[in-house]
């Protein structure tokens, strides 16, 4: 008797010279599934629009899950009360995570809030497919069909072919303005580098030798050169109760460009593996028996971002600038990374938030297109403040309601005042202290 194996049978195939694309349609297409895009995409299912997420990567996640952040930097307001300003995805989010002690929480200027990315990864992959959104992976975009501002469908290419995707409006959420960019509308670039980093997750470490923040910053300032380091300062984020630490220590440029790209993605880790070798030898009794666990996809932080209706500026920021069409806000404080050896780190007092209007996140010139995230419009020292995840997950939350509300047609013809109402949880509306998470020991060397 035959093994069943020996029953496969095998085709001889050649790719046929004019493959069609597979066909797609939506009401909403969001480009970019990380922190902001998901958040968009599982706001626009709940309010029953059939939704399709691309992302370039493999996976889900983005930045959020698959750059080894580690911290979400941005929901909470300052102390002493320490509001919560960012609700929506992250009630559900830091609920579940508590139960399986993947989330802890460093009371410092603000609340920041360390995570476990593989926990981070599964929540989003798997309310993504409990919603009914549509995901397609591994995609990046090769033409937009725009007609006059008012966008029919994009193209992407994969490994498995193209696929073409159709839909009422679209939400760049791509961290890099890449569908508006390719929609050929305006775009912004900052005139010098801001550097990305390369983050890495050590295990083996004996966190109660970890060393102080300022002892490791000034450590690192004192050996630099020895050690080939680019970056003058540095952060090391323990989880509470494990072994592990992300390392925030390096600088990398985060070119557009295809080969400068790639090249720039190997510089980042040659920098990560000094990183390791100085932590061995400087604090032997907390890394001294360190080794590396995982290299994070490279972190940019600010590339390229829209030309929006409005550009949000440094003062608007300063002066926590309340917005008639508010989408966002938070504390955060300008973090402008745009020096290899350092970067800009200025803290708010204790009542500041500063807010994200929707003319911010509007591209000009469009009617059915919305952006979120780190590449919305500001300029460089603004948007510094306001790229970090908890206004981002309110962008990408506003985008999704304000196009639901749009209905296809113009966004610059919805009503506002439907809108605040959608949202008043995460502009304020209705401002409360309480939510906040019970306070934990803080290993990690926290801002």
């Amino acid at each position: 008797m035959p093994h069943p194996l020996t029953e496969v049978k095998i085709r001889t195939l050649t790719k046929p010279p004019h493959a069609p694309a597979e066909e797609l349609s939506a009401d909403l297409c969001v480009v970019g599934a990380g922190i902001a895009g998901i958040s968009a995409a599982l706001t626009a299912a709940r309010l029953g629009r059939r939704v399709v997420i691309v992302d370039a990567l493999p996976v889900l996640g983005g930045q959020c899950a698959n750059s080894l952040i580690g911290l979400f930097c941005g929901v909470f307001g300052n102390g002493p009360e320490y509001r919560q300003l960012t609700h929506g995805i992250f009630d559900p989010m830091f609920e579940d995570l508590a139960r399986t002690g993947d989330i802890s929480y460093n009371y410092r200027h603000t609340i920041t809030v360390n995570y476990d990315e593989n926990a981070v990864g599964r929540w989003m992959e798997t309310q993504i497919d409990r919603a009914g959104v549509i995901p397609v992976t591994g995609a990046s975009i090769l033409d937009v069909e725009n007609d006059g501002g008012h966008l029919r469908a994009v193209v992407f290419a994969t490994r498995y072919g193209l696929i073409r995707v159709s839909a009422d409006s679209f939400i760049d959420a791509s961290g890099d303005a890449a569908l508006t960019w390719e929609a050929g509308l305006e775009c912004r670039v900052p005139e010098r580098t801001i550097w990305g980093s390369q983050q890495v997750r050590l295990e083996n470490l004996d966190p109660e030798h970890a060393p102080p923040a300022d002892e490791l910053t000034n450590r690192v300032a004192e050996k630099a050169d020895e050690y080939g380091l680019l970056r003058r300062d540095g952060l090391a984020f323990f989880f509470p109760g494990r072994d592990t630490a992300v390392m925030n220590m390096t600088h990398v440029e985060a070119p557009l460009q295809v080969i400068e790209a790639s090249a720039a993605q190997l510089r980042g880790k040659e920098q990560a593996d000094r990183v390791v070798d100085f932590l061995r030898a400087e604090f032997p009794d907390a890394f001294g028996r360190a080794t590396v666990r995982l290299y994070g996809f490279p972190g940019r932080r600010q590339t390229r971002w829209i030309a929006g209706e409005h550009q949000l500026t440094t003062d608007e920021v300063k002066t926590g600038f309340r917005f008639e069409d508010a989408v966002a806000r938070t504390a955060w404080p300008i973090e402008l990374h745009d020096r290899p050896e350092g970067y800009v780190w200025d803290v708010f007092d204790s009542e500041h938030v500063h807010y994200v209007p929707l003319g911010s996140i509007t591209p000009r010139g469009a009617v059915n297109l919305l952006a979120a995230g780190r590449c919305v419009d500001g300029d460089a020292a603004a948007l510094s403040s306001v790229r970090v995840m908890g206004p981002c997950a309110a962008m990408g939350e506003a985008a999704a309601h304000a196009l639901d509300l749009a209905d296809g047609g113009p966004v610059s013809e919805i009503n506002l005042a439907d809108l605040r109402e959608r949202i008043r949880a995460n502009i304020g509306e209705d401002e409360t202290a309480g939510g906040q998470p019970g306070r934990e020991q803080v290993l990690a060397t926290d801002r």
